[in-house]
């Protein structure tokens, strides 16, 4: 275990504007079972570790005075609550949950732990969100509220992450801040990302099928039947895919709606997950 009274250096990888320490030296703190903190070697808990089920390492901290607090995010693709503790993460726990290919999601759930190559101190991060998709990948991120490069403690961070990560197969990323209109549309879609929305009134074929040539939204709803009960119906598959439009503009009634993701088995992941909701 790392501790500040080690006298030992860490090995460092060169060829950075700041050196790293060897993933090897790096260690991970992450709360077990019982609650308590258990720590161990990075590259080890990172293959033996399903960090998408764990709770935070830590909780996110109450800032006096910022009028955004931690909150929950419930996720159409855990089926449980998700903590957040600032908007910039809550939208990039929208983007991820509306994201097919991911499976699970968790935040804070590992704080890193390693000795700095140059000042010798121990220094910790704990990555905001992690991110685990389908075909096992994994993702560990930070959710900036700017698209300002990362500075001080959180560019030595970046580095430290981002060599840690791909020692093991996993990515660390600084999730990029969304453009206003599209964080603005998932944002509207995530309210109906429920599975109650999939097939509310039984509508659910006769929307898709009003879909299969590009249509605008109203006229494609009207055409599924009673308009305010079609819409969220339409919502419900634009947020998990199964219709597409193009979010980078307004979301509108005249928004054209064509057909989304084909892949029937998404179409059964997300069967599961409706079962799991409920």
């Amino acid at each position: 275990m790392i501790n500040d009274s080690s006298q030992g250096g860490l090995p460092a990888v060169a060829g950075r504007s700041c050196r790293v320490p060897e993933p090897g030296a790096v260690e991970a703190e992450f709360a077990g079972a019982d609650g308590t903190l258990v720590q161990r070697r990075w590259v080890e808990a990172a293959v033996a570790v399903r960090f998408e089920q764990l709770q935070p390492v830590a909780a996110f901290p109450v800032v006096p005075g910022r009028r955004w607090g931690p909150g929950w995010w419930w996720s159409a693709t855990t089926g449980g609550h998700v903590p957040h503790g600032s908007q910039a993460m809550c939208m990039q726990l929208m983007l991820l949950d509306r994201d097919p290919q991911v499976v699970g999601l968790s935040a804070r759930p590992v704080r890193l732990i390693w000795r700095d190559p140059d000042s010798r101190r121990t220094l910790t991060w704990v990555p905001q969100v992690f991110a685990r998709y389908a075909d096992g990948r994994a993702l560990l991120a930070d959710c900036p509220a700017t698209a300002e490069p990362a500075a001080g403690r959180a560019a030595r961070a970046d580095a430290v992450l981002g060599a840690a990560c791909a020692a093991v197969g996993f990515t660390y990323r600084r999730l990029p801040v969304p453009d206003a209109v599209v964080a603005a549309n998932v944002r509207w879609l995530a309210g109906y990302r429920h599975p109650r929305h999939r097939d509310a009134g039984g509508l659910e074929q006769a929307v898709l099928e009003a879909f299969t040539a590009p249509r605008a939204l109203m006229a494609g709803a009207a055409a599924a039947g009673e308009v305010l009960t079609a819409l969220p119906v339409a919502y419900h598959a634009l947020w998990s895919g199964r219709l597409s439009a193009d979010l980078s503009r307004p979301l509108g009634e005249h928004t054209l709606v064509s057909a989304g993701r084909p892949d029937p088995a998404e179409d059964d992941a997300e069967q599961e997950r409706e079962q799991h909701a409920r």
